[in-house]
């Protein structure tokens, strides 16, 4: 077996899991990762970061959500690589990918950019991201 994925949801799978552990070539690569993000976090997430693409500038200039979403990722602490352009003309910034994202850390960085838009005045257009803005200022 070159490549597999499992998502350990029973017990079944999880022995299925042991099993290929125990019949893995030695060398072989196994990652394990968090369950991945929800849903409803990815959602929240994009809400939040068009809120803060509309209201917010940084280095002078409005920005996209996607440059937003790599400069909190990057606060996450997940590196972001520089590499030369194919040209050699410029460095490009190459960053980490939400996708890859367990639940654990969408979260964690959903507590980051509600906290950050706290500083810095963003009012949330989510009705649950508001309340919470509304608990945290009582």
């Amino acid at each position: 077996m070159s490549r597999a994925v499992l998502v350990i949801a029973t017990e079944e799978l999880r022995a299925k899991a042991a099993y290929w552990l125990s019949r893995a070539k030695l060398g072989s690569r196994v990652e394990f990762k968090g369950p991945q993000r929800t849903h409803d976090q990815n959602a929240r997430m994009w809400a939040m970061l068009t809120d803060v693409a509309e209201q917010q500038e940084i280095a002078g200039a409005k920005r996209h959500t996607e440059t937003w979403k790599a400069l909190f990722i990057e606060q996450l602490g997940h590196e972001t690589e520089y590499l030369p352009s194919l040209d050699g003309e410029r460095v490009v910034a190459i960053a980490y990918s939400s996708s890859d994202l367990s639940a654990e850390e969408m979260s964690d960085l959903i507590e980051l950019m509600f906290a950050w838009g706290f500083e810095h005045g963003v009012v949330w257009s989510d009705p649950k991201t508001k309340q919470l803005m509304d608990m945290r200022r009582k």
